[in-house]
This record gives structure tokens, C-alpha cells and sequence, in this order.
């Protein structure tokens, strides 16, 4: 048995299940993801999706409404409705119209265990807190955000050194697979939706830009959470004044400084926060220290710390950032 499946999701974060969803045999009838958008310098055209652009390649029929506020847009979408529908970081608050539409509702997959996360960026929030195990559930939608019951849950532990960019990709992966079984469960009449617990409820808000600038005072595995969570966008940064002039430096990757690679976690006598501590770009901070693996600065690649020191040199001793 297939269903007619309408998908909503507008980010990358998204494909992996609408080509699950097509290579499971279900029928896609239709595709909603956010309208296209400005993108790159200044002047360039609008850039669909990726999510359009994978439908567009499929052949399947793409609608971009700006919300559901109209009667226009819900009489579209009931038109196209199917037996379920499917949302994966669509990024529009649907109105219970929409969520009623399907003969079966709308189910979502999200991209943290939940009550934990709740909101626009689970995945970086996850990191950014330090958290050691994270993954992704299926849900039946309510009007609420990220409130309905639980369908189906995937748990992964997140490593002390991997990305939010990194964790990401895995998690696209892993939730593809989760809601096709997601699926196979309601087809099958044996998918039993859990509340959620009303304990353990916590928001991930969108990230602010402003947020992004590298606090040295802080203790280094939060400076390092703040690191990874962040990258590869919109990327932590430090200030760094070389020859009188600043110059700002995204850090893409770093790593706990630990006893064995010379100065140990506790913070180096007689340096203060945002001090460079040796030749391999580690920095002093409230208490021990990180080493920065991956750096980039403006309008230029990602490069290793050894790249980046040869043609921007910074030794022990001299501050950057803010500490």
C-alpha cells in the first residue's frame, strides 16, 4: 500500500526524506516549501529552495505561499491533500485548517528528542548546551510548536568534537529513514502516539548573529560548545589586532586542550582569558584552555590553524577576542 503524501520542508535538512518518501514507492502529489529568496552578494536573482529545486527535479508540482492566512491558500492546499502530509523544517506555523486538511493529519519530524528543544534550532542548541545524545522524532501535529505526540523516536549520541553542521547531516539521514517507518506504522493501523512528558521542556531559539562572538572568560568546554554549535554557520568569531589593524576570524573547529598536548586544563599561570598560549593557535580561558583547529577569515576559505598562522601570525602571549 502507498499513500499520496503532500511534503512540507524548505532546507537540505529536508531532501534526505522527500527522496526517502519517493524511493519507499509513496506517492508525492504535492510540494510546499518556503518561497524563493535573495541569496549570495547583493543583486542576485532569487534562489528556490533546496527542497523546490529537488521537487522541481521530479517533476512534482511546487507551491510557495507566503502563509495560510487567506482562504485562497487553504482551499489550495486541501485541494492537493491527499492522506497525509508530511513536514520536515518547513518553516511556517500551519493553522489547524491545514493540519485537518489530510484524511490521516500531518505528521512532523523533528530534529531533537522532545520536550527537549522545542523551535527553530534544535540541533544547534543541543551542541551549544553541551549535551551528550540528541536525535529525532516523528509527530502527529497539534496547533501548539513542536507539542503533538510522539509517533517514533531515533536516539544518537553527539561527540565531544563534532559540529552542529556535522550532527545535521547525520540527523537528515537518520529522520528519513524514521519517517518512512513512521509511515508504515499507520499504514499498518499500529502507530501509537505518545504525549509528550510536561517535564524537561526547553525552547531553541532561532540563533541571533549577535551571539556569535567568542567569550574567552568562560570556562573552555562552554567556549568549545559554543564553538561547534555555531559552525559552520553562522560561525563563532574572535577579533585579533595584527600591525594596528582588526580583523575578524570565524573558528569553524576546535578541541578541548588536554595535559598531553603540553599546557594542561587548568588555566596557565599569570594568562588571562583570550591570551595565546603557544605556537598551535590554543587560547587561554576562564578555566583551561581550546585549541582552535579551523579558522577562516573574512572573504576567504576554511583553513587549518597551521595554514592560517603561516600567513597571519600570531604567537604565545598576544591577546585576542574578548576574554
Amino acid at each position: 500500500m502507498t499513500l499520496d503524501i503532500v511534503f512540507m520542508g524548505t532546507p537540505q535538512f529536508s531532501v534526505p526524506t522527500l527522496a526517502a518518501l519517493i524511493d519507499a514507492g509513496h506517492r508525492v502529489t504535492a510540494v510546499y516549501t518556503q518561497p524563493p529568496r535573495p541569496a549570495g552578494r547583493r543583486g542576485l536573482a532569487e534562489t528556490p529552495s533546496p527542497v523546490h529545486t529537488f521537487a522541481a527535479g521530479k517533476g512534482i508540482p511546487v507551491f510557495n505561499p507566503l502563509n495560510f492566512k487567506s482562504d485562497e491558500a487553504v482551499r489550495t492546499f486541501a485541494a492537493q491533500a491527499g492522506d497525509i502530509a508530511v513536514v520536515v523544517a518547513y518553516g511556517l506555523i500551519l493553522p489547524r485548517t491545514v493540519l485537518s486538511a489530510p484524511r490521516l493529519g500531518c505528521i512532523n519530524l523533528h530534529g531533537s528528542l522532545l520536550p527537549r528543544w522545542r523551535g527553530a534550532a534544535p540541533i544547534q542548541r543541543a551542541v551549544m548546551a553541551g549535551d551528550a545524545e540528541t536525535g529525532v522524532m516523528t509527530m502527529q501535529m497539534d496547533a501548539g510548536l513542536d507539542t503533538g505526540p510522539v509517533l517514533a523516536t531515533r536516539r544518537t549520541p553527539i561527540g565531544e568534537d563534532e559540529t552542529s553542521g556535522e550532527l545535521h547531516d547525520r540527523l537528515s539521514t537518520l529522520g528519513a529513514g524514521l519517517v518512512v517507518e513512521t509511515l508504515a506504522e499507520i499504514e499498518a493501523g499500529r502507530n501509537h502516539a505518545i504525549p509528550q512528558p510536561e517535564a524537561g521542556i526547553t525552547y531553541a531559539a532561532k540563533i541571533d548573529k549577535a551571539e556569535a562572538e567568542i567569550d574567552f572568560s568562560r570556562p573552555a568546554r562552554a567556549v568549545h560548545n559554543h564553538i561547534r554549535g555555531l559552525a559552520p554557520a553562522p560561525g563563532a568569531w574572535f577579533e585579533v589586532t595584527v600591525d594596528g589593524k582588526a580583523e575578524r576570524v570565524k573558528v569553524l573547529g576546535s578541541r578541548l586542550l588536554a595535559a598531553a598536548d603540553g599546557p594542561d586544563r587548568a588555566l596557565p599561570a599569570g594568562r588571562a582569558p583570550g591570551t595565546v598560549i603557544d605556537d598551535a593557535l590554543s587560547i587561554a580561558c576562564g578555566e583551561g584552555a581550546v585549541r582552535l583547529v579551523t579558522v577562516q577569515r573574512a572573504g576567504r576559505k576554511a583553513q587549518s590553524s597551521e595554514e592560517f598562522l603561516r600567513g597571519f601570525p600570531i604567537g604565545p602571549g598576544q591577546r585576542i577576542g574578548r576574554g
